[in-house]
């Protein structure tokens, strides 16, 4: 029997990357190229699908069954090019997705922030109930891998029945797509402004995405949310479900069962359970699966000490993608809930000049839970970033401050000394190869400054949480600073 074959461009990407391990699952020929090197790229390769680095014309031959791309590639990309010209079957990832949705009884986790958990979550649910669902989700979960080669995870999971579960982004409209049998939305934000431009059309789109839910099917809804609550009166003919942290005796049972902090997650979890009990789980079930989860990828990710030498100074470092001022505002306030008495260094590296641009009111003050602050230079999104700019006397206007600065990044660290709130300490690091010196810095003037502070106990000064935060690269600087 021969082989379909699928390209697939941008093959490293998240959500890519895991819809191509499902048509791998479904014994099709799979192979996609991609602009860099990774590990997920290396993951791919080990798991049987050839990837080829860079993106070239030759990549795309006659035959190919189906083409799919990352709705991050530019509209001048090589191979989309020539997979139009010779006319192949070409989709985005969300359209050859959504064509999935149609096929199964689908749930979709949907929201400005918190979804990938919310997802996760979900996922283990439906497991631990018996009902083997296929997942597609935005990041990677432990529960999925079951390999030394993936540390991390997995974000596949091959199920055999009719359900499947999926992480609904809304960035250029994506969930439109999808057609699903249940829907959670934790939150409604300013997110993806530079392809929405205001909130209202992100309220708009979210409204659209809720009228594609199924005949029959259940809305569950953060009541907790206003922009979202906000919506009730232009949902139609819709079973809704509402959550809220209000509910105190089922977040009580959360809070004894749900491993990771914050009440963000309490409430991502609620939604969670609502949803559950409509498709007929029980509660019991519900609580047993989330009692079992212990995190995803990049999600307050303990990565393991800092590299001290000659030092009872004991150091934690995590990974988190928060790169909203409403992530990093909910996961800084988790990590002091979780770490009361140790000190808290937050290394952030902005994502996409215009998101920080049009938000930068919102970042400086989102940091008020840290206590230090080294801020690096902003990670420019490709096809996202090229037409923005930076005018820093019109910005300087806008927030009615002065500041001369070279970058938007470096201006950000500026206003947030201005501010003189927490955190007190902040860095500007243009040159990421300096980050251990500047930790290894702050940790020193902060352990100087609690020996002579009367108010400090003698335990207080001798740990401290590292948080490297943001949806970049900034991953991949995490390995030099540990053990």
């Amino acid at each position: 029997m021969i082989k379909r074959k699928a390209h697939f461009i941008g093959i490293g990407g998240i959500g890519t990357s895991a819809l191509a391990r499902y048509f791998l699952a479904q014994n099709w020929l799979v192979i996609g190229s991609d602009a860099a090197k990774s590990n997920e790229v290396l993951e791919l390769r080990r798991e049987g699908i050839r990837v080829k680095i860079g993106h070239e014309k030759s990549n795309i031959r006659p035959g190919l069954d189906l083409v799919v791309y990352s709705q991050a590639i530019p509209v001048d990309n090589p191979e989309f090019l020539e997979a139009k010209r010779l006319d192949l079957p070409l989709k985005s990832y969300p359209e050859a997705l959504g064509e999935l949705s149609r096929k199964y009884k689908t749930i979709a986790i949907a929201g400005s922030h918190g979804k990938s958990t919310t997802t996760a979550l979900t996922a283990l649910v439906f497991i631990e109930a018996g009902l083997d669902p296929t997942v597609v989700v935005g990041t990677k979960l432990k529960e999925f891998g079951g390999q030394a080669c993936l540390p991390a995870g997995r974000n596949f999971r091959l199920g055999k029945s009719k359900y499947l579960i999926i992480e609904a982004d809304e960035y250029k409209n994506s969930f439109f797509n999808y057609y699903p049998q249940g829907i959670i939305i934790t939150n409604v934000d300013r997110e993806h402004l530079d392809h929405y431009k205001n909130f209202r059309n992100v309220k708009n789109g979210f409204l659209k995405f809720m009228a594609n839910l199924r005949p029959g099917g259940v809305l569950v809804l953060n009541k907790d949310d206003k922009p979202l609550a906000s919506l009730v009166k232009k949902i139609k003919n819709k079973r809704v479900v509402w959550f809220s942290v209000k509910d105190v005796k089922q977040v009580k049972q959360l809070r004894k069962v749900l491993k990771i902090p914050g009440a963000h997650n309490i409430s991502n979890a609620l939604g969670v359970l609502k949803l559950a009990k409509s498709f007929g789980i029980k509660e019991k079930t519900v609580l047993k699966a989330i009692a079992k989860h212990k995190g995803v990828w990049r999600r307050m990710e303990y990565k393991g000490q800092f590299k001290i030498q000659n030092s009872k100074f004991k150091v934690k470092i995590f990974d988190d993608y928060a790169h909203h001022p409403t992530e990093i505002k909910a996961t800084l306030k988790a990590f002091k809930e979780k770490f009361p008495k140790s000190f808290l260094i937050c290394v952030f590296q902005p994502h996409q000049t215009h998101r920080l641009q049009i938000l930068f009111k919102e970042f400086t003050g989102a940091f008020d839970k840290a206590d230090a602050l080294v801020l690096l230079d902003i990670y420019k999104v490709t096809g996202r970033d090229s037409a923005t700019r930076f005018m820093a006397s019109k910005l300087s206007h806008n927030i009615g401050c002065c500041i001369v600065a070279k970058s938007l990044s470096e201006q950000l660290a500026k206003t947030i000394l201005k501010r003189k709130t927490s955190p007190k300490n902040v860095t500007y690091l243009p040159h990421p190869k300096k980050l251990k010196t500047v930790l290894l810095e702050t940790l020193k003037n902060y352990q100087h400054e609690s020996a002579y502070n009367p108010h400090k106990s003698a335990a207080s000064n001798k740990s401290a949480v590292i948080v490297m935060m943001g949806a970049g690269n900034i991953v991949n600087l995490t390995p030099s600073l540990l053990k």
